[in-house]
């Protein structure tokens, strides 16, 4: 009676596991939101110097950027495409806000004792080209990245979380440095260096996501633990 029933049971198991989405009211949401956007606005903004290693040529951008597809992998897993969705407009809306900001103070007279213009519109005068530049590159990448890995997760359940990280960081992330870098940098990079620049952000990129991917994995790990609304 008991191996029948056994048997029974696993006839009527399901062949795959739903996939599991926490509220965006959820407890940490908020969090995940500010440091997110956070970390947008200050790589845009460090981005606006080129930097060379060597051989190597990339943009100040690259020490902070790479945590925020980081951080987008771990709101899409928790909390599913809307939710991530909603953070990149977040993100996007402000980058609009400091552009604006940044030109009211670029194109205001300089104040008495004040002699440093020049300094700041050759710095922050190139900002919008950047922010051009990651609205275009970022808004596409972040949500292909968000739509491949819940439609990922959607097919897959919640089994293999590395496999759905590493693949919708790879279309996120071409994408996100083909658009970023030939907005940018094109006609300010030359020649060889400039497609260096896009192989080396987008390997780097890539390098960072799978380095940290056990510290992605136990930050999901714990919020999907201590998040209430996380349920199938």
């Amino acid at each position: 009676m008991s191996q029948a029933s056994d048997d029974q049971g696993s006839e009527t198991e399901p062949t795959h596991r739903l996939a599991a989405f926490a509220s965006s009211r959820g407890r940490y949401y908020a969090i995940f939101l500010a440091i997110f956007c956070a970390v947008l606005i200050i790589s845009n903004i460090s981005a606006t110097k080129v930097i060379g290693f060597g051989p190597i040529v990339t943009d100040g951008g690259a020490f902070l950027f790479p945590i925020a597809y980081i951080l987008g992998d771990v709101i899409s897993e928790v909390y599913g495409f809307k939710a991530a969705r909603k953070a990149v407009i977040t993100g996007f809306a402000l980058q609009i806000l400091a552009t604006f900001v940044f030109w009211l103070v670029l194109i205001s007279p300089p104040g008495p004792g004040y002699e440093n213009q020049d300094a700041f519109a050759a710095v922050l005068g190139f900002y919008p080209r950047i922010v051009a530049a990651s609205l275009a590159g970022y808004f596409v990448g972040q949500l292909l990245n968000s739509y491949v890995l819940v439609a990922v997760k959607k097919r897959m359940g919640e089994s293999k979380l590395w496999v759905r990280l590493l693949t919708s960081t790879g279309v996120g992330e071409f994408v996100d440095t083909l658009l970023f870098c030939t907005i940018a940098f094109a006609g300010v990079i030359p020649g060889l260096d400039f497609l260096t620049y896009i192989v080396v952000g987008f390997v780097y990129k890539v390098a960072v996501e799978v380095i940290l991917l056990p510290v992605t994995y136990r930050v999901i790990t714990v919020v999907k633990r201590h998040e209430p609304s996380y349920a199938l």
